[in-house]
């Protein structure tokens, strides 16, 4: 095992109640992580490294990061597909934070049904709230709204109701 595929000797040792933060800062780490994949093309491991010296690092959940990071560059050309689908413009339209945002919610909402539909949207909302653009949230949010209606619809009428 090379010294970039080992976690932090605290890594999964977080308390329930410091899990959401943790999770949080995990997909504040793939937002920059995500961003720079699409501005660099660079290896995810490679990425993986580079944020490790990143101030919050300690704070996410490794694990959590790592399985997203990777889910999102594995499947980077099936997401952006996805997403062509209901964009009311180019993908090339997008802000590349914007299109970094909602790669990973995508990700989350198609991939991992363990996270709750509207915690995948409002997690993605937060980010562009923190990151993107003036109103890039209200955007992004009507973007995941679509995803999730098709991704998981069941959940998503129950949701409605």
């Amino acid at each position: 095992m090379s010294e970039s595929d080992k976690k932090p000797a605290d890594a999964g040792k977080t308390s329930p109640a410091k899990a959401g933060r943790s999770r949080r800062k995990s997909r504040e780490l793939v937002l920059k992580g995500v961003y720079l994949g699409l501005m660099n093309r660079k290896d995810v491991k490679l990425i993986i490294r580079e944020l490790a010296d990143d101030p919050d690092f300690d704070r996410a959940d490794y694990e959590y990061f790592r399985q997203l990071l990777e889910g999102v560059a594995d499947n980077i050309d099936a997401l952006d597909a996805r997403l062509v689908g209901v964009l009311d413009r180019q993908l090339s339209e997008l802000s590349p934070i914007e299109h970094a945002i909602l790669c990973i919610a995508a990700y989350e909402l198609i991939h991992d049904v363990t996270i709750p539909y509207r915690v995948a949207i409002n997690e993605g909302v937060e980010l562009a709230k923190l990151y993107g653009g003036t109103d890039g949230h209200k955007y992004v949010n009507g973007v995941l709204d679509k995803i999730a209606a098709e991704a998981r619809p069941d959940e998503f009428q129950r949701g409605r109701k």
